[in-house]
């Protein structure tokens, strides 16, 4: 599959598709599967709460015939803006088994090898045990994962049993290829605001500081409890922006410290305001405070919920079998420190989630690269496992570690 995967890799690079701009990457997959005999459809969606924002997911479901197994494998086909600092083409480049470019490694090679893998399976198989769905999605690298949200709620992934996420898992983690990742930390988005009262700068003793206090409250975060979750860790809050202003000469009445707080299992929303509660008690904040949770388009994606898939799954111990079959190596087991459109599947959609893909470097940055032989791997490694549970005869995996 080596050829085919590096090609395909090669033509989603070339086509620039950051979030908000996938209209020509859709458009390219949608006619690829279309010449492979390949179902596709076209989701539409409208985000109009706070965005105004109309995208395009691609939807690819083919039945089996036979009674069995929902799997899904899900990527996301949009990148980051291009950013400065390049010395490789950002378009793509193939220097021994490296290929640059924008998304090469987040995500474009785990769409690749999924796309090679499922096309490789439908060309050999006409009839299987259950369903395979395969789900392209827009703005994963935007606000709120609109796009995997719009398909869970517009009910297109109902019944799944067990969904397969090709981010680079490797290359996230900084663990070597193979790397399992069973589960992620979660997240939201909040802005802490302090109402103070303005006076001159000259006197400022007869004002309250809103900058002070937001100070003071951003150096007790260091001294936050975070629950410690035996498989997620700890959770964390980072401090993303401060803003306040004074004028020329005025004590600011007004400021607000924006954060996004990663959460363990057993952490929410409450925890996370009384925890901020604690942090303004410690600093003997004056002013009038307010947590504000982000905006979000809906219910579903205010957040992004903390998960773990278990080891003991069938479908894990399957796929952890098959890597071994194809890489010769047991596969390490990690978890995502940050979120992503696998938090939504995880949680949302009543079935477990694996995080699977090659490795690499400079995700997000200049410099961007996939090793490419783990491309390949990962293509191999998904072919086999629906061979696994889909075609082969039925029996049940052996313990996880039973190499």
């Amino acid at each position: 599959m080596r050829n085919e995967v590096i090609m395909l890799l090669q033509k989603l690079v070339a086509i620039d598709s950051p979030y908000f701009e996938e209209e020509r990457i859709m458009e390219f997959v949608s006619q690829l599967c279309k010449g492979q005999n390949i179902p596709v459809k076209v989701h539409t969606y409208y985000e109009k709460n706070i965005t105004g924002f109309r995208g395009k997911n691609l939807l690819v479901e083919v039945a089996g015939g036979r009674k069995g197994p929902t799997i899904h494998l899900n990527g996301h086909l949009d990148t980051v803006p291009l950013c400065q600092g390049w010395k490789k083409n950002p378009h793509g480049e193939i220097i021994e088994d490296r290929f640059y470019g924008v998304g090469a490694l987040d995500m474009k090679a785990g769409c690749a090898a999924a796309i090679a893998a499922v096309q490789k399976f439908l060309r050999n198989y006409r009839s299987f045990h259950g369903k395979l769905i395969l789900s392209f999605v827009s703005v994963e690298e935007g606000p709120y994962g609109m796009g995997t949200n719009a398909l869970i709620e517009d009910g297109l992934l109902k019944d799944i049993d067990y969904s397969i996420i090709t981010e680079p898992s490797a290359g996230f983690t900084g663990h070597t290829f193979p790397t399992m990742c069973l589960g992620a930390r979660g997240g939201y988005g909040l802005t802490v605001r302090f109402h103070g009262k303005s006076a001159h700068a000259a006197d400022p003793h007869k004002g309250v500081s809103a900058a002070v206090d937001a100070s003071k409250f951003v150096a007790e975060l260091e001294h936050v409890t975070y629950i410690e979750d035996e498989k997620l860790g700890k959770g964390a809050a980072c401090v993303v922006a401060i803003d306040c202003d004074g004028g020329a000469c005025s004590v600011p009445d007004q400021a607000a410290v924006t954060l996004f707080w990663h959460i363990v299992r057993g952490e929410s929303p409450a925890t996370i305001t009384s925890e901020i509660e604690k942090a303004m008690q410690r600093a003997g904040v004056k002013c009038r405070w307010e947590v504000c949770f982000r905006e979000a388009p809906s219910e579903g994606a205010k957040g992004f919920l903390p998960y773990v898939t278990e080891e003991t799954n069938p479908y894990t111990v399957q796929f952890a079998e098959t890597v071994r079959e194809i890489t010769g190596k047991n596969p390490n087991l990690s978890y995502f420190q940050s979120i992503g459109d696998f938090n939504y599947l995880g949680t949302r959609i009543g079935a477990p989630a694996l995080i699977f893909g090659p490795d690499g470097r400079n995700y997000h940055s200049a410099d961007e690269y996939v090793q490419i032989d783990t491309v390949v791997q990962t293509a191999e490694i998904l072919y086999r496992f629906l061979e696994k549970a889909m075609i082969d005869e039925r029996k049940e995996p052996s313990c996880l570690w039973n190499f």
